[in-house]
Order: C-alpha cells, then sequence, then structure tokens
C-alpha cells in the first residue's frame, strides 16, 4: 500500500492553495478543486443515505451498489486530482443502467414530477441525487475549460443522478410511504 498519511495538517495550504496529484498547487477556489471536492461531497451524502437504510426499505438489495458507487467516487475524484488520469471504466456506467432497469420494474408509471421528500432515506436519496446534478453541472463546466476531462465521467455522475432518482423512488415505496407530489400552489387555492 502507498503512502500512509502520519500527519494530518501540513501548513502547505495555508496560503489558500492546495496540491494536485501531480505535484501542481492550485487555488482552494480552482473549478478542479471545486468539482472534486462536491464529488467528495456527493461520496458523503451517498453515506449517509447508506446509513439511513433498513431491510425494510430495501438497504440489504441497495447497499452493496452504493457502496461500490462510493468506490467508484472515489476514483473519479483521484481522475480529477490528477489531470489525465483514468480509472474508470464503462462497466460502471452499464452497472447503473441496469440497475435502474431492474428497479423501474418494480415501480408505477410516473405521471407526475414529485417533491424530494418522504422518509429520511427517501429524503438522502434525494439529497444525494441533487448533489449529484451539482457535480455533473461543475464537471461540464471544467470540461468546457481543460481538455483532460473524460466524456466517461460525465456519463457516469449523469447516470448516477438518474439512479438515485429511482432509487428514492423504490426506498419511498418499500418504506411503506406515498411519494410527495407535486401540486401547482395556486391551482390549490382556486
Amino acid at each position: 500500500m502507498g503512502h500512509r498519511l502520519s500527519k494530518i495538517y501540513t501548513r502547505t495550504g495555508d496560503d489558500g492553495t492546495t496540491g494536485l496529484g501531480d505535484g501542481q498547487r492550485v487555488s482552494k477556489d480552482d473549478l478542479r478543486v471545486e468539482t472534486y471536492g462536491t464529488v467528495d461531497e456527493l461520496n458523503s451524502a451517498i453515506g449517509l443515505l447508506r446509513a439511513s437504510l433498513t431491510e425494510r426499505n430495501q438497504g440489504e438489495t441497495l447497499d452493496p451498489l452504493l457502496s461500490r458507487i462510493q468506490h467508484e467516487l472515489f476514483d473519479l475524484g483521484g481522475e480529477l486530482c490528477i489531470p489525465n488520469y483514468r480509472i474508470l471504466q464503462n462497466e460502471c456506467v452499464d452497472r447503473l443502467e441496469d440497475s435502474i432497469d431492474q428497479m423501474n420494474e418494480t415501480l408505477p408509471m410516473l405521471k407526475n414530477f414529485i417533491l424530494p421528500a418522504g422518509s429520511v432515506p427517501t429524503a438522502h436519496a434525494h439529497l444525494a441525487r441533487s448533489i449529484c446534478r451539482r457535480a455533473e453541472r461543475l464537471l461540464t463546466s471544467l470540461k468546457h475549460r481543460e481538455d483532460d476531462v473524460s466524456d466517461l465521467s460525465l456519463h457516469y455522475l449523469n447516470r448516477l443522478s438518474d439512479w438515485l432518482f429511482v432509487a428514492a423512488r423504490v426506498i419511498s415505496r418499500f418504506d411503506g410511504g406515498q411519494e410527495v407530489l407535486w401540486v401547482r400552489q395556486d391551482a390549490e387555492t382556486k
């Protein structure tokens, strides 16, 4: 195993810069740092989702894939931290698509918009989904500025946000709750 951190603070970032994996020093507000920081935030939100799952709401089914997703997000963070580094594989996207298809088979047709609400685990899934969308937007901006961002990383985040949406629906259904449908507020008052 590579280097181990024996000292957590180094003071090298006290000037507002941070080191990329290739040795470059960049500002902590650099778009690349913001992007992999948001991927890290997404990974943490998925950890929170995993902690809230139970046997009742399909935790035993979803947790193994969520664990794999967390590892893949860590890999994506590595790709972003080390320009021109590639570790994600097409199979990551294929696996998400297969899982979306399987989960969708158990769900009723979606006829209305739904709100990101319901049970705590459902809300955690929606929170992770919205963070994933932000990470995808940042990655798109980074790709427009840099030529070292892989198309696969964008595909992965796009598919992951879809997966989290469908997972939220599955969790809500197995939690015994109803999806919270969006209703136009002015329509309610008429």
